[in-house]
């Protein structure tokens, strides 16, 4: 599939993806117009120079090698999190992996990007997939790690075919393989693809699918720095992260985290969608204000009013307009709001929206991707959605509020995983901000009902 093609399928559903000139200094997304995304492209931006220097290769940015614990200290300087969900610091992560190990150890970029609402690291791939490439091979480099997997979610086959052939570009320019630029590193990356379940978007499952196993998530610990992928040492980050390593080493750490805020540097990358005007990809500063993220959106559609924003991806428990207005974009304050940034998926939900619709249809997504594995997700999961369609469907009962809060306490903290908890959550913050809306859906189903006639 062309470019040309890639991209009309965006215009046809109305969706710019990326390429609308509005983002805020980015640093990602920064000069892609959606046909730039070849090797040759990539060098005129600058592309391999932050490889060319930790590695004092000819045609290096300063000439001067980088030590791997200085690789690693520069990104603990930029106060990167991780883009995939939990926002864990990168910096500190690559450090657990024990680089003095004497056996194999592997590095994995997590591209299974499943989580409803989030389409930012498809993006990534299809057009800037040698950035990527790149981050991947300086993480190796920084952890003494020789073998890289990408793991890209399969349904969208034709962005791994992409990513094939952008790593087949740097295997011969010399930026993969043995000797990387006529030194001493060596690094094998490879991509394998997935078949679209949501659960291998989570760590240790997508380790199994990797190992050709049903895709079910491991207990821990032990964590993947100490027994992942084959039960070797393994470091697993996000599409996004790997992505944002080459500016990092380029400009320095001091210069990442002041683009972002205290604890929050960088850009981040919002899947904006939902009732908006121009949803798509927006690339803006860690900390941007929620208000200025909808500006760039084109706000809430023409003649209706904000009502609620799910801030990261359908898993993160949904916020209401007047709450989500005084957020900032960034993993502190969304969790001082009582709910995550995740994925970066902003789903904004205008006046029209039926909450108890909306929850019944993310119920029935978690019920649909459980893995089975854990009995409180298996027959948990399925005891929301029922519950929620109850209401729904008319015949809801008053004491089915406190059995849905009941049955997400019962599930939360109780799974190997945490797609248990992200089934809970959304159930839990639904009921506590918009209680009067199910409780009116309850009253006039039972309003409705016919009288139960009186026994003599």
């Amino acid at each position: 599939m062309n470019a040309n093609q890639v991209l009309s399928q965006f215009q046809a559903t109305g969706v710019q993806t990326c390429f609308h000139g509005r983002h805020i200094n980015p640093q990602i997304y920064a000069g892609l117009n959606g046909t730039n995304w070849r090797l040759k492209d990539y060098e005129a931006r600058q592309g391999y120079q932050a490889l060319r220097r930790i590695l004092g290769a000819a045609g290096g940015s300063e000439g001067a090698a980088m030590t791997p614990d200085q690789v690693i200290a520069t990104v603990k300087e930029s106060a990167l999190r991780g883009r995939g969900g939990a926002g864990f610091p990168t910096g500190l992560k690559w450090s657990f992996m024990p680089r003095q190990f004497p056996g194999q150890k592997y590095l994995v970029c997590n591209s299974d990007e499943g989580e409803p609402g989030t389409c930012k690291d498809r993006d990534l791939l299809q057009f800037n997939p040698h950035q990527v490439i790149e981050g991947m091979i300086i993480a190796a480099y920084a952890m003494g790690t020789t073998v890289g997997y990408n793991y890209i979610h399969g349904e969208i086959f034709q962005t791994y075919e992409r990513f094939e052939e952008a790593l087949e570009e740097a295997r011969a320019a010399g930026y993969l393989g043995d000797g990387i630029l006529g030194s001493g590193f060596n690094f094998q990356l490879h991509a394998a693809h997935g078949f679209g379940a949501y659960i291998c978007g989570e760590e240790t499952g997508l380790l199994e699918s990797l190992e050709g196993k049903k895709g079910q998530p491991r207990f821990k610990p032990p964590f993947p720095a100490s027994y992942g992928l084959y039960g070797k040492p393994t470091t697993i980050n996000n599409t996004e992260t790997f992505a944002a390593v080459p500016w990092i080493i380029r400009n320095g750490g001091p210069a990442f985290l002041a683009v972002g805020k205290p604890n929050n540097g960088g850009t981040k990358i919002y899947s904006v969608s939902g009732d908006v005007e121009l949803p798509g990809n927006y690339e803006v500063p860690l900390g941007t204000p929620f208000a200025k993220l909808l500006e760039l959106a084109g706000g809430v559609r023409k003649g209706r009013t904000l009502k609620a924003v799910i801030p990261g991806g359908s898993s993160a428990p949904v916020l209401p307009a007047d709450i989500m207005m005084g957020c900032t974009m960034d993993y502190d304050s969304i969790a001082k709001a009582g709910s995550m940034l995740g994925s970066g998926a902003v789903i904004v939900m205008d006046d029209t929206r039926c909450m108890v619709e909306s929850l019944k249809r993310l119920s029935y997504f978690y019920m649909h991707e459980s893995c089975g594995q854990c009995t409180p997700c298996r027959e948990g999961t399925g005891w929301l959605w029922r519950v929620v369609d109850r209401i729904h469907s008319g015949h809801g009962k008053p004491s089915d509020m406190d059995l849905l809060n009941s049955v997400a306490d019962n599930i939360q903290g109780r799974t190997i995983c945490a797609l248990g908890d992200a089934a809970a959550m959304p159930v839990r913050a639904m009921i506590k901000h918009f209680r009067p809306e199910f409780e009116a859906m309850i009253d006039k189903a039972r309003k409705a009902a016919p009288a139960t006639p009186v026994q003599a």
